[in-house]
């Protein structure tokens, strides 16, 4: 008994239905036209925010500047100071000559400047912190940074503890 195959119906003979291969210009021009419309909505807003990104930036940064300069304190065994000369500038100085007082900037001194990331954040400081080599503050206090969207406060306790507050008052 033989099996029969039946044939396979060539190209010519399969019916093959026309799909569409793209868009047309109408369709990406309407496409266009929505995302131009959602973006002049959406810029606006967030260009009006970047000043309070700005300054949650400056805030962070000098904590965590702070908190360097206390680790520092315990890990060289040595005082740690940070002078604010002027209001966008601040120096981290170390006990480099063992004397038990850190003098303005003597040993490895480094010197930052907030405005160079946060261009319109200027800092207010009362008081200049230094930490002894158990990471106590010898000297606390606050120091207040401003700019157009507000204000925020970096506190450091006597325990040698660095936090952030939303306001100076």
């Amino acid at each position: 008994m033989a099996l029969k195959f039946s044939a396979i119906p060539s190209i010519s003979q399969r019916s093959v239905p026309h799909t569409q291969q793209g868009l047309s210009l109408v369709e990406v021009l309407i496409v266009v036209g929505i995302v131009g419309i959602l973006m002049a909505i959406s810029v606006p807003n967030v260009l009006s925010q970047l000043p309070k990104y700005r300054l949650n930036g400056a805030a962070r940064q000098l904590m965590g500047e702070l908190m360097a300069a206390r680790m520092k304190a315990v890990s060289q065994n040595k005082k740690v100071r940070i002078f604010f000369p002027d209001n966008h500038q601040y120096k981290i100085c170390d006990d480099a000559n063992g004397d038990n007082r850190v003098d303005d900037c003597e040993g490895d001194a480094r010197i930052k400047d907030i405005q160079a990331n946060y261009h319109d954040v200027t800092i207010d400081a009362n008081r200049n912190p230094m930490f002894d080599p158990t990471g106590i503050a010898a000297v606390f206090g606050s120091i207040c940074l401003t700019n157009k969207s507000g204000e925020k406060k970096v506190v450091i306790a006597i325990t040698g503890r660095v936090k952030i507050k939303d306001t100076c008052a």
